[in-house]
């Protein structure tokens, strides 16, 4: 064997095992603003605008937030683009990025992994308000945010689901209802949180899909946790615990014995001289 030959063989013995298809054709999109309806409608976008799965929201401060993003290269790309528009529109997009073929050691550390959104949707149960437009209002300081939340109960049909915080004095408010009494809700809000303090943004979604709802603040009042299971024991006998009755106390009367008598004997005829 030559020496060229026994370089390649040993080149080939050390070169690491090339990694799942999965893992090659996977990648990870950023998009960052700094308002929370914006990334909330940001994040809208990207779902509806590619095969992609929203994994979370990563808040920093100061208002800053990002959505995170997984799929296939091609898909990533397209929803990284549609929702860098939409925040664009709003005035508030701060960056973008796509990571193609992430290493699995980002997992390990960041929170970009989709079984993490799994996790969260079985410990989180089901919320009742699924399945209805979503409306958020974005003020800056809580009073002003308060205000909001009593003018759009007042004003239409809608139920607040929650709120967030995501610093830099940044409240958003989050209704739930029909897409018409969201709208009359978000109006009146708007006038209540500028007359109160600061209004920040707004933004209306009328049909969110299941991946957004599972990322969106909810409280606790709205959700059903299933119930676990009984646990099946064996059925063991409670042991009767054997209890002492007294008996009812009796009087002690002198039994009286009778003596008995002496039966006579019949005589025996005594024999007379002669008979002997």
């Amino acid at each position: 064997m030559t020496e060229m030959q026994l370089q390649t063989r040993l080149l080939k013995r050390r070169s690491p095992a090339p990694p799942p298809r999965a893992h090659r054709e996977s990648a990870l999109g950023l998009v960052a603003t700094r308002s929370f309806p914006a990334i909330v409608g940001t994040a809208d976008m990207m779902l509806k605008s590619a095969d992609v799965t929203l994994v979370g929201y990563e808040k920093i401060g100061s208002g800053f937030c990002t959505a995170i993003v997984r799929g296939k290269i091609a898909d990533v790309r397209l929803a990284v683009e549609e929702g860098a528009r939409t925040a664009e529109q709003f005035g508030q997009l701060i960056s973008k990025s796509v990571l193609a073929r992430p290493m699995p050691n980002l997992e390990a550390v960041f929170p970009i992994g989709t079984h993490l959104v799994e996790i969260a949707q079985q410990q989180r149960g089901y919320s009742r308000l699924s399945n209805q437009s979503l409306g958020l209002l974005e003020t800056r300081g809580f009073p002003a945010m308060v205000g909001a939340c009593d003018a759009m109960l007042k004003a239409a049909e809608v139920q607040l689901a929650g709120y967030e915080t995501i610093g830099d004095g940044l409240c958003t408010a989050i209704i739930r209802g029909s897409v018409a009494n969201v709208a009359v809700a978000v109006e009146a809000g708007m006038y209540e949180a500028e007359r109160i303090g600061d209004f920040s943004a707004v933004m209306v979604v009328p049909r969110p899909l299941e991946d957004l709802e599972s990322t969106l603040p909810v409280a606790n009042y709205w959700l059903d946790k299933p119930e676990p299971l009984p646990m099946l024991m064996p059925n063991q006998a409670e042991k009767v615990r054997e209890e002492v009755v007294p008996l009812p106390a009796t009087e002690k009367a002198p039994l009286a014995l009778e003596e008995p008598q002496a039966q006579s004997r019949p005589a025996r005829p005594s024999l007379s001289d002669a008979e002997l």
